[in-house]
């Protein structure tokens, strides 16, 4: 039975094994979820309100009334409408652990939404990493601490060991 080989970085370093070639990408994202949730529920609340205005049994229909309920109820349709349809566009860093060129880069979205390099290191450049469950800690050679990401799965953690466990001290 013939077997594949699919790691294309074994023929440029051959003593490196898969885990450790790996790029990583670590995102800061925060937990937007609920928040969405939350605009989304107030805003199919604010549309229902719009429209079961004038579906309401025994309401007043007289001149004075109408003008004002037709405002209230076309501003209520669209903070519904809007809240349906934002999009959080989130400015935070990515960091992008490079293992080829052996170097970890802070990228920043613009105000265009491209990526630029704000924090660039070389692995050698580090002075150690602390992992714990869900982050990881990157010091500077002075000790202090560079930066602190979190850590999304085991296998993100575990390849982010891969890489720096060669040029940086992994502190326990």
């Amino acid at each position: 039975m013939a077997v594949m080989n699919t790691n294309t970085f074994e023929h440029a370093a051959p003593n490196t094994a898969f885990e450790k070639s790996v790029p990583v990408l670590i995102t800061f994202a925060p937990n937007w979820r609920a928040r969405m949730i939350l605009m989304r529920a107030v805003g199919v609340f604010f549309i229902i309100s719009a429209f079961s205005m004038w579906l309401i049994p025994g309401s007043v229909m007289s001149a004075e009334v109408w003008p004002l309920k037709l405002v209230a109820s076309l501003a209520f349709l669209i903070v519904g409408v809007s809240l349906l349809t934002i999009e959080v566009m989130d400015a935070r860093p990515d960091a992008y652990f490079d293992p080829i060129r052996r170097e970890v880069r802070i990228l920043q979205k613009n105000e265009n939404g491209r990526p630029q390099t704000v924090l660039r290191r070389s692995y050698d450049s580090l002075g150690g990493a602390r992992f714990t469950d869900d982050q990881v800690e990157l010091f500077d050679v002075d000790g202090s601490l560079l930066m602190k990401l979190p850590l999304e799965s085991a296998d993100v953690s575990s390849a982010l060991k891969g890489q720096l466990s060669q040029n940086v001290t992994i502190f326990a």
